[in-house]
């Protein structure tokens, strides 16, 4: 007889391990985009990343949900969240030609701060006063980290506010997806017609590939896949609550790929900013998994 007890922290363990391999390998996905753009296109990077990552993906949803997995009851809604991916993807690596690696990713993390506004304003969904002063906290944060009105104000720091906003909507849009479908399905769905799609139009941007960035091309592929694979199983495994706060840790990793790569680091009001942002991201997380209370007598 398995013993549930016993497996349940064992899995909460490679849960916890999984997210922050996850975390560390999407970093350093970001960090290979953040070379690449030096030369290319940020749609030609997306097209790249998505074709070699293609074979990939198809192998390891095969592999774990078998033939069926490949079915897809709803393909308009993996249609529309393959344009918000490519357009976040677009604009995120477009920052990275302006931005230091920890600002841009610092920004993006108020991602979780619009899911919980339009979850409320959008889709009626109940979000408490507490929750709500976090959101507006964290959005001063973001305040202090582009600094609108003074001379440290560049208007491209607002690209990484953008993606985190298409972002969110992304996620969001994963409600449309039809219920039978599995996280291994929209993740080659996801990767799948953002190839596609971005097929079409890469012809416009294309330039030749340097035989030295090759091996970058394959790299940020394979971080990528690896990254979303990785951090898809850990909330498989563990409870959200447990492993979600750990996607903070990639703005240390931002900051040690940043400093070691191109000997970026970040001033104070960058740092204190991001502190905002990550306490209140935190906090909204916190609130949305702690345990409810019983009712009263």
């Amino acid at each position: 007889m398995t013993n549930t007890a016993t497996e349940q922290p064992e899995r909460t363990t490679s849960g916890i391990a999984l997210m922050c391999a996850g975390v560390a390998s999407l970093s350093a996905n970001d960090a290979l985009a953040k070379l690449l753009v030096e030369d290319h296109a940020p749609l030609q990077i997306l097209f790249m990343r998505n074709v070699i990552a293609l074979p990939f993906a198809l192998a390891l949803v095969l592999a774990i949900g078998g033939t069926g997995a490949l079915r897809s009851h709803r393909p308009a809604a993996h249609l529309v969240r393959g344009v918000l991916w490519i357009a976040a993807t677009i604009l995120f690596f477009t920052s990275f030609r302006y931005l230091e690696l920890a600002e841009a990713t610092a920004l993006i993390f108020v991602a979780p701060l619009f899911i919980t506004a339009l979850s409320a304003l959008f889709l009626g969904e109940v979000v408490g006063r507490r929750r709500w002063l976090a959101v507006i906290a964290g959005f001063v944060g973001v305040l202090i980290v582009i600094r609108p009105g003074t001379a440290a104000f560049q208007p491209v720091s607002l690209l990484p506010v953008l993606t985190a906003l298409i972002y969110a909507l992304l996620m969001l849009s994963a409600r449309w997806v039809d219920s039978r479908e599995s996280v291994w399905t929209m993740l080659l769905y996801l990767t799948g017609t953002s190839a596609v799609l971005s097929a079409l139009i890469v012809p416009f941007f294309w330039t030749p590939v340097r035989p030295e960035n090759l091996w970058l091309f394959v790299a940020i592929a394979l971080f990528g896949t690896a990254g979303m694979t990785m951090m898809t199983q850990a909330f498989r495994l563990a409870p959200a609550g447990i492993v979600a706060p750990l996607d903070y840790t990639g703005i240390v990793w931002a900051t040690a790929f940043g400093w070691l790569i191109w000997r970026e680091v970040p001033d104070a009001p960058a740092f204190i900013g991001a502190g905002v942002i990550i306490c209140s991201g935190l906090f909204i997380i916190w609130r949305e998994h702690r345990p409810a209370k019983p009712p009263g007598p």
